[in-house]
């Protein structure tokens, strides 16, 4: 009889927000999640109890009998525990979720190795819909690679095979597009308290019923994203500008911040 790809046992090291989203996913998809490793047993065993899963906090009790090892931890854990990780587990598929690090770390370690990376920002407190997050398959075997895809597309129609290097671009963009742009927020919420203001002021702006930054998001489905592009910046209105800088004068870095915002976006409009 033939195996549904649910059937395929997996294993998780690493409880942190991708994880706990990930495994949480594929648990009501009807996966069977055999283990949870992470070193804080709080995060192990709450993720654990959530998919009906083992806990551990120690690798040498990590299960050798998955077919899928999916390895979610930071960077440079994830380098130092490589050897205890791949240790005894020859015939099974090992797989890293980091968009940063290359498919090839995996060699001299294991023989059927890959990536499975979602390329979305994740957090243990909100849920992702799946469906919306595309995956990034690599894998050193033709047949894991499909194994993989069949895995991703039980949660998402956007799957994708990507190399390393394609895999590093992917990552680099999503700095700018997610991380910096969160960081926008961040100065901007320390900068209406300053003038005891509340940060729910902006949320107007990024609300789907009163959007101006939800509008940007949306016109980015149909134009270019400098098409999107508004502001004093497109059209350099040094009047605005200036008098916006001068607010700033209190707080260099952020000013710099907004110079070098500005001048990249009135750049770009030139070419």
């Amino acid at each position: 009889m033939k195996r549904s790809i649910e059937d395929t046992p997996i294993v998780f090291l690493g409880a942190g927000n991708l994880a706990t989203n990930l495994a949480k996913a594929l648990y009501r998809k009807g996966f069977r999640i055999v283990q949870v490793y992470s070193r804080t047993e709080e995060s192990a065993r709450t993720l654990a109890d959530e998919v009906e899963a083992e806990y551990i906090t120690d690798l040498k009790e990590v299960s050798k009998e998955a077919r899928l090892y999916i390895i979610s931890l930071k960077d440079a854990a994830f380098v130092e525990l490589l050897p205890q990780i791949t240790e005894g587990k020859q015939h099974a598929l090992l797989v890293h979720t980091a968009g940063s690090i290359p498919m090839n770390i995996w060699e001299g370690y294991a023989e059927r190795y890959g990536v499975f990376y979602p390329m979305q920002t994740f957090s243990k407190q909100r849920a992702v819909d799946f469906r919306e997050v595309p995956f990034f398959i690599e894998a050193k075997r033709p047949e894991d690679v499909e194994l993989l895809k069949a895995v991703a597309g039980t949660l998402s129609e956007k799957v994708y095979e990507a190399d390393s290097e394609q895999r590093r671009s992917l990552h680099l963009a999503a700095v700018f597009t997610c991380n910096f742009t969160n960081h926008m927020y961040a100065l901007a919420s320390e900068l209406l308290k300053k003038y005891d203001l509340p940060f729910n002021a902006m949320l107007p702006l990024i609300d789907e019923t009163l959007p101006l930054i939800d509008e940007t998001a949306r016109k980015v489905h149909e134009l270019p994203p400098c098409d999107a592009q508004t502001g004093p910046a497109v059209r350099y209105d040094e009047n605005v500008i200036n008098k916006h800088l001068s607010m700033l004068e209190d707080t260099p870095a952020l000013q710099e911040i907004y110079k070098l915002m500005s001048k990249s976006i009135h750049e770009h409009h030139q070419l």
